[in-house]
């Protein structure tokens, strides 16, 4: 394989981690050019004094002269920016709707895309789509769910195509009461079973949110309609998704909890190249387990469908009304189970538009958050 040039949207958070990992051990396979970060610039300094990059973005500019003065030969770039930056692999990884512009830049590179800010997606998926198919970019989900449906979704075989089925691992309130989660601790949702991750999407995964999301995600990225998109409770999250075929045959992709895989896949393909994480241990593994979601305690669920009804515009609500309650649940303020009254009361209360541009996605993005916060102060 041909040394690849690399560019990290997001390089300091938990993708970054597993993408920077994995080119640790190809080191003769990939060349940094560009890492971006949001104010973590300690982090971002022993990142760049390691793997060398060009350029640097960092959101936060009260940070920049920190950085020259540790980084004085690297140039500081906007994060926009460092989307436009043509490289041979860009890895988007920015978590949330913020990281829509320069994701967007790297498509319209025509390079290819590994795309791990599902919420971009769910909040343009028109846009993002239209712009690969302009572009000819290559978008490779990241997600181990939509990595998984990619690796065994054949495409000259669509119309014979029964469903997707997007496993969920059920957190870490699975098999408990849901007045388990309506007193639910921070500490206590954050602490994933099986999954190493950052906040937010620990979060995400305790209410099932990450679920919906995907849902939406699903259906831009295989073009696929909600009725054809399934969710299925498996706590080992060693399948990963499956796509069921009019024959009956279902085929899947399996392998450990660990995103080094699907990562890997990404920065490889056309070809494939060595995780540096563990291998799936057959002798290790006890059990397999499917159970269908419990829609009435995990509400993402059932919300999402009608999302999905009714378009973009629905879609940009939902994400942006989740992602305000997950923060505010995270800063302590309101019940995990509120996050489902924020999204419900802002799904209610924004008046939907046509989306058009990325401009209409920051205008009704803002109109839903300034909705849900409005919420909040009165609960």
């Amino acid at each position: 394989m041909a040394v690849k040039t690399i560019g990290i949207l997001g390089a300091t958070g938990s993708i970054g981690d597993s993408t920077l990992d994995l080119i640790r051990h190809h080191k003769d396979k990939f060349d940094v050019v560009y890492l971006t970060a949001g104010s973590n610039v300690e982090k971002l300094i022993t990142l760049t004094q390691e793997f060398n990059p060009q350029y640097v973005a960092i959101a936060n500019e009260d940070k920049h002269d920190q950085f020259a003065q540790a980084c004085p030969n690297v140039e500081i770039v906007s994060v926009a920016e460092a989307g436009s930056i043509s490289v041979d692999v860009c890895v988007a990884a920015i978590v949330g709707v913020v990281g829509l512009v320069p994701t967007l830049n790297a498509i319209k590179n025509g390079n290819q895309v590994a795309f791990a800010s599902k919420e971009c997606l769910v909040a343009a998926g028109d846009l993002m789509m239209n712009a690969v198919r302009a572009s000819g970019a290559k978008l490779l989900p990241v997600d181990s769910e939509h990595n998984a449906i990619y690796q065994v979704f054949d495409k000259s075989q669509r119309d014979h195509i029964n469903r997707l089925i997007i496993t969920a691992s059920g957190g870490p309130f699975l098999n408990k009461p849901w007045n388990t989660m309506v007193n639910a601790t921070v500490e206590q949702a954050v602490a994933h079973p099986t999954w190493s991750m950052g906040a937010k999407i620990s979060v995400d995964s305790a209410t099932l949110m990450n679920k919906a999301l995907e849902v939406i995600e699903a259906h831009y990225l295989f073009d696929m309609p909600s009725d054809k998109i399934d969710v299925i409770m498996h706590p080992q999250s060693l399948i990963h998704s499956m796509v069921e075929y009019c024959d009956g045959s279902i085929l899947s992709q399996m392998g450990p909890s660990d995103m080094r895989t699907p990562i890997a896949y990404c920065l490889g393909w056309p070809e494939r190249i060595a995780t540096s994480g563990d291998l799936l241990n057959f002798n290790k593994v006890s059990q397999l387990t499917f159970e269908e979601p419990d829609a009435d305690k995990f509400k993402s669920l059932a919300i999402v469908r009608d999302v999905l009804d009714e378009g973009q515009g629905a879609s940009i609500t939902f994400n942006a009304s989740n992602e305000i309650a997950n923060a505010t649940f995270l800063d302590g303020n309101i019940g995990l189970t509120q996050i489902y009254d924020v999204i419900d009361f802002t799904l209610d209360k924004t008046q939907r538009m046509t989306v058009n541009n990325v401009d209409d996605v920051v205008a009704l993005d803002g109109q839903a958050r300034k909705i849900a916060n409005k919420y909040i102060k009165e609960l």
